[in-house]
């Protein structure tokens, strides 16, 4: 990202996303920690040292940017409304695909064998269903690494918020 882009982005944020600077961090330190961590998926207090903040200011001015670009997302995000295309002809009745994954997730060690998947890692599993254009309609997250998929696939139709399939349609 050049210079002006980063001067536009924060121009934007703070006159629509509302984004203000405190005593002791600019808005461009804020969005310049939050974009850091985001392109180069370090964690908090990795970042704390190259700013020389703590934890919880990284923690908080993070969150402050997320919010304010969540709040511009209706503006700059659109998202293309598409039917269904002919490819899709080949699944006649199919409403979508539905899959599983896994997360990692710090949890106390006490709780780490239930997290434990089958590779060794601390995880959660994930169920995801997306329709045919590529939009999640239904989400499961939370369940423990050490849970199977079909476990979970069985939590998310019996559950009272629960994924139904119409009759006569399938999910590849």
């Amino acid at each position: 990202m050049n210079k002006s882009s980063f001067q536009s982005l924060c121009n934007i944020l703070v006159e629509k996303g509302h984004l203000v600077e405190t005593q002791n961090v600019t808005v461009k330190e804020s969005v310049g920690l939050f974009l850091y961590i985001i392109a180069h998926n370090n964690k908090f207090r990795d970042v704390g040292g190259t700013y020389l903040r703590s934890n919880d200011t990284i923690s908080r001015h993070f969150n402050k940017v997320l919010k304010a670009i969540l709040k511009l997302s209706p503006e700059y995000i659109k998202l293309p409304e598409t039917t269904q295309a002919s490819k899709w002809g080949y699944f006649k009745d199919c409403i979508g695909a539905i899959d599983g994954t896994h997360i990692d997730v710090t949890v106390p060690v006490i709780d780490q064998g239930k997290y434990r998947n089958r590779k060794q890692a601390i995880t959660t599993n994930v169920l995801g269903v997306c329709d045919a254009n590529m939009k999640f309609i239904y989400v499961l997250p939370g369940w423990e690494g050490s849970s199977s998929d079909s476990r979970v696939l069985r939590n998310a139709l019996e559950r009272e918020d629960r994924f139904e399939v119409p009759v006569g349609k399938y999910l590849d």
